[in-house]
């Protein structure tokens, strides 16, 4: 245990207060925690989730989301002491795309060691401006972490903006699901973000990742529609879109202009086509 300076010209209740106080000057506001959603993606052990959950009570974080669990039974998990309620309020999504559908701002997290990174690579201690950028605009954001075997996939991955990166010893890059969570949210509470000069007038809010996956959804129907690429190629263009428009950074109002055209110009390439084949 960490032993906490304590001033002995103080009463226990002002002591406790003092600390108390001190300890908050760390820590992001409540509307803003209420902003951070804490995703697993299809996490094995139940220990390991309830070891999240206790590392969210922590830091005063309290959302979580568990996508494509492995076990059923993930919310009975003994090691979450002092975090049962959290637990029981969690939310339970079918895939990942599902639960940081509201997000404007998903950060993935895991190791460069075995994979090649496709998107933006940060730093956990340089990652503090994004999250501040991103606050202020009054956007929400995910951090997702993978399953303990092996971490997020690459398809996963290309559901991040930005892909963060622990810094550990080269002897074992990898860490504890339980363990990797309560860092990120330690870095979190300890940098709390300043007021600087921008505001949300002036930063407008960022397309949630559901108008991007509407957006590439469709952007691949035109690419069907005009005989872009063979069918054996529409796996890996749908995996490319998603990447290119979460690295565009695109505005709410400008992803809805962009999904507009699109639906002209589908629909003036299947109303040419029908109108070819009736000729």
């Amino acid at each position: 245990m960490f032993r906490v300076y304590q001033p002995q010209c103080l009463s226990s209740e002002s002591r406790a207060s003092t600390i108390s106080w001190l300890y908050n000057q760390l820590l992001l506001t409540a509307a803003q925690r209420e902003r951070i959603d804490v995703v697993l993606v299809s996490p094995r052990n139940p220990l390991n989730i309830g070891a999240v959950a206790r590392a969210m009570v922590n830091f005063g974080f309290s959302r979580l989301t568990v996508a494509a669990p492995y076990a059923p039974n993930w919310r009975e998990a003994r090691s979450a002491i002092g975090a049962p309620e959290l637990l029981e309020h969690a939310t339970e999504m079918a895939s990942l795309a599902e639960a940081v559908a509201t997000c404007t701002l998903v950060v993935g997290t895991g190791t460069l060691t075995y994979r090649k990174p496709e998107q933006a690579v940060v730093s956990l201690p340089d990652l503090g401006p994004i999250l501040q950028r991103e606050l202020v605009r009054d956007g929400r954001i995910a951090f997702v972490f993978g399953p303990e075997k092996h971490g997020l996939t690459r398809e996963d991955l290309s559901y991040c903006h930005v892909l963060v990166e622990i810094p550990t010893d080269a002897r074992q890059p990898s860490m504890n699901l339980g363990q990797a969570v309560a860092v990120c949210l330690y870095e979190l509470a300890s940098r709390a973000p300043s007021t600087g000069s921008e505001t949300s007038a002036n930063m407008p809010p960022l397309a949630p990742s559901s108008s991007l996956d509407r957006l590439a959804e469709l952007i691949e129907q035109t690419m069907t529609a005009a005989g872009y690429s063979p069918r054996s190629m529409q796996a890996a263009n749908r995996h490319d879109l998603r990447l290119l428009l979460r690295r565009l950074a695109l505005s709410a109002a400008d992803s809805r202009r962009i999904l507009g055209l699109f639906r002209r110009i589908v629909w003036r390439l299947n109303r040419t086509s029908s109108t070819g084949s009736q000729n």
